[in-house]
């Protein structure tokens, strides 16, 4: 049987993570958290708390949702990047390998302005540098 994808964007707001899911009909499932991993543990859970709770209600879901052939993958915007990186690594850091402006990257991590795609990239190409010399060190 085929899985799906659902796809959830997550962003950063003042101190918290969060997401928000649109189910297509008339409801969403909204999670903030302190960390990625408590945030990712809380949407699955309140996910499948909204489907059981639509379907007791009398509402049609697709098949897929209704029976969990579903994966989900989380898409972090520029902010929850930098703001999750920031459990392992520094702005500095971060600012030191991307080449971006320190002040620049709290910019983005603070979302007072949004990146180009060519910022992410040199963001996320800055980090897995930096995970890649955090495993050498093992």
């Amino acid at each position: 049987m085929d899985r799906h994808s659902i796809n959830v964007n997550v962003g950063w707001s003042g101190d918290n993570f969060y997401c928000v899911w649109e189910d297509g009909q008339d409801g969403s499932v909204i999670v903030t958290a302190k960390t990625i991993d408590k945030l990712k543990k809380d949407f699955a859970e309140s996910l499948q708390l909204h489907i059981q709770g639509c379907i007791e209600d009398g509402d049609s879901f697709p098949e897929y949702l209704i029976n969990g052939d579903y994966d989900i993958n989380y898409d972090l915007d520029a902010a929850a990047l930098i703001r999750n990186a920031e459990t392992f690594t520094t702005m500095s850091a971060i600012s030191r390998i991307s080449g971006i402006n320190r002040k620049q990257l709290s910019h983005y991590a603070n979302g007072v302005k949004h990146p180009r795609p060519i910022q992410i990239t040199r963001i996320k190409a800055a980090l897995a540098v930096i995970g890649s010399q955090l495993l050498a060190l093992s």
